[in-house]
């Protein structure tokens, strides 16, 4: 009996360890998977977001977006998968030009976003709208591009282009291949 009982002890001790370890091994398994194969999903994710781009403490932008998801792997980038609007500023905070988009992607380390889907951008003061499918900001430029197909409606004239450049606040611009209709006064021939 005694050794019976001494057997089912060891057994038991026997079992209980391997389970123990077997348990410790999954767990330390999953550390190393995701070590391995970090989470391909957002680190962040909020809704209704306003961010606020500023240089030196003055505030030259506003974004605005429903929802915003920020990524670290491989590099650092915002998405906005609903649309997002823009709103850049002057030196007076007046609002000078809004840009907005069904999709945005903003990569932190160049500081350039990608606007995609129904691209509005408006100058406030001029009156004037760029339409196009996709437009690049480049915040350290301080530009606007596009090589898609581009139309602009001004007070007096509807233009249309294959590409475009532009300041960031949408004040001078130049076309790829221009063409469109315009307005011309009957004694300026």
């Amino acid at each position: 009996m005694k050794r019976t009982f001494i057997r089912s002890i060891f057994y038991g001790t026997f079992v209980l360890t391997g389970l123990i370890f077997i348990e410790g091994c999954g767990n330390t398994s999953e550390r190393i998977d995701l070590l391995a194969h970090p989470l391909t999903g957002p680190s962040l994710s909020t809704k209704n977001v306003e961010v606020v781009f500023s240089d030196s403490g003055k505030v030259q932008a506003k974004l605005y977006s429903i929802l915003l998801n920020q990524y670290s792997n491989p590099e650092s980038y915002m998405e906005f998968p609903k649309g997002f609007r823009v709103v850049m500023y002057d030196s007076a905070l007046r609002v000078e030009t809004t840009i907005s988009a069904s999709y945005g992607k903003r990569i932190d380390r160049t500081r350039i976003m990608e606007a995609r889907g129904n691209v509005v951008v408006r100058n406030e003061s001029k009156n004037q709208q760029l339409n196009t499918e996709q437009l690049t900001w480049d915040e350290n430029r301080k530009t606007i591009y596009s090589h898609l197909p581009v139309k602009i409606t001004t007070p007096d004239k509807i233009l249309y282009g294959d590409g475009l450049e532009s300041n960031e606040s949408f004040t001078r611009y130049e076309f790829l291949n221009v063409h469109g209709q315009m307005m011309v006064k009957k004694d300026s021939i």
